[in-house]
């Protein structure tokens, strides 16, 4: 029934950001103050029994999600950020995408060595930025509990990518 409800609630955006790509739009999910608590329970709920010491949120979309979830364990939250957002000192990784490169970063004291990370994104395509900010997770000397997302576009295949890092990958709606 949730997923029926997100489905419902998730808007395609034809040739958005370019031609041929349909944008999955979440964002009528948070004018639905129920549905969004329910998504929140959900994912709380798949990680009952995994120990995970703080949730990564990826800008800007896995900020609608990730301090929610956080709040609701008692953990702290961790913003990643594009490169020169953040004000204090950084920790970053560089990747490509397919139509160039990006960089992004947490602030160096965020990730506690030896502390396991659960990093969260409102929707997995072909995990290049999920996978980005495990890299940092590694790079701080810590552990990569798992992964969780809104939506996971299956025919992009990032979960087989991430799961060089973790199988732990969950997702509430497939497409």
């Amino acid at each position: 029934m949730l997923e029926k409800q997100i489905k419902d609630s998730i808007r395609d955006v034809k040739d958005f950001p370019k031609e041929g790509i349909i944008f999955k739009d979440i964002t009528p999910i948070l004018e639905n103050p129920p549905l969004t608590k329910s998504i929140t329970k959900e994912f709380v709920r798949l990680m009952d029994g995994m120990r995970v010491d703080a949730i990564m949120g990826v800008e800007s979309r896995g900020f609608f999600w990730g301090p929610l979830i956080a709040q609701e364990l008692g953990i702290p939250f961790i913003p990643v950020r594009k490169k020169g957002k953040l004000p204090y000192k950084t920790v970053s990784h560089k990747y490509d995408l397919e139509y160039g490169s990006a960089e992004i970063e947490v602030h160096e004291d965020a990730i506690k060595k030896g502390a396991n990370i659960l990093i969260h994104d409102d929707l997995l395509a072909t995990g290049g930025t999920a996978a980005a900010a495990a890299e940092i997770v590694l790079k701080q000397k810590a552990h990569v509990a798992g992964f969780s997302f809104l939506v996971i576009l299956d025919f992009l295949n990032g979960v087989e990518y991430l799961s060089k890092y973790n199988n732990n990958i969950k997702g509430l709606v497939n497409y």
